[in-house]
């Protein structure tokens, strides 16, 4: 296994955005070690895999694992410290599960493990088709910014509201939908969490409307020794709205 201080870091993005809503942690992370941001199959410049034999049956957090897994091997990396954000959380969970000799460190930002609700898994599908039906131009952005910014960067920082929904609009339907449906899917994390032997660092933002801090504090009290930050004055999407927080969180999983 590689040096703990040379491991590779591997971040996965949230949903409904891609790899770009890292940008503002990026340079000074990769100033301390390789840095690894795939967009998630379906999102951003990632497409799905064509209809045919090698499509996957039906959608699932697992596929995302793999794909992550095929990025290391080509990247000829054995071992990396995967972070991921909300439904990029779940995919770490996904690749722990399937993997977790290939896990050296474990950061997740306001993500949860436990499975959905029925009335979740009920809403998440509704999405889906309703992405598929009708695109998802014009109302999933209005939908989900009040939940997904917190409100004091819904009162002071437009540029964030701005760029947020920009990347909403941008995000393929096809690939909304599939998202939706393989976030419905997912199984509950809880007893592989418990099994996690590498540093941990959970972040939750204080006004996260989707995660609430207790939420996620549940999941830094379920990894053995991980450690729990709360970044105040912010809510579900960390890396855009306290950028300099989550490089610091980070870093201390990288040292």
């Amino acid at each position: 296994m590689d040096d703990m201080s040379s491991l590779p870091l591997v971040l996965l993005h949230a949903y409904p955005l891609d790899a770009r809503m890292w940008d503002s942690v990026r340079a000074p992370l990769a100033e301390r070690t390789r840095l690894i941001t795939p967009d998630q199959r379906g999102l951003g410049r990632t497409p799905l895999p064509e209809d045919g034999a090698t499509a996957p049956a039906a959608p699932s957090l697992d596929h995302a694992a793999r794909d992550v897994l095929a990025l290391l091997d080509k990247l000829e990396i054995d071992t990396a410290v995967v972070g991921g954000s909300s439904m990029g959380g779940y995919v770490a969970m996904a690749l722990l599960r399937l993997a977790p000799e290939r896990v050296g460190g474990l950061v997740f930002l306001g993500t949860k493990a436990t499975a959905d609700t029925v009335e979740a898994r009920e809403k998440r599908l509704a999405v889906a088709d309703r992405a598929d039906r009708d695109g998802t131009s014009g109302w999933l952005a209005d939908e989900m910014l009040p939940t997904l910014l917190g409100e004091t960067t819904r009162r002071r920082r437009p540029e964030v509201v701005d760029r947020v929904r920009e990347l909403i609009e941008e995000q393929p339907p096809a690939g909304v939908a599939w998202a939706q449906r393989a976030m419905a899917a997912r199984p509950d994390s809880t007893d592989v969490l418990r099994t996690a032997d590498v540093p941990t660092v959970v972040v939750a933002g204080e006004e996260d409307a989707i995660m609430s801090v207790d939420v996620v504090r549940d999941v830094a009290d379920t990894v053995p020794g991980a450690e729990f930050v709360v970044v105040p004055r912010a809510g579900h999407l960390l890396p855009l709205e306290a950028p300099e927080a989550v490089v610091e969180a980070v870093s201390r999983v990288l040292r």
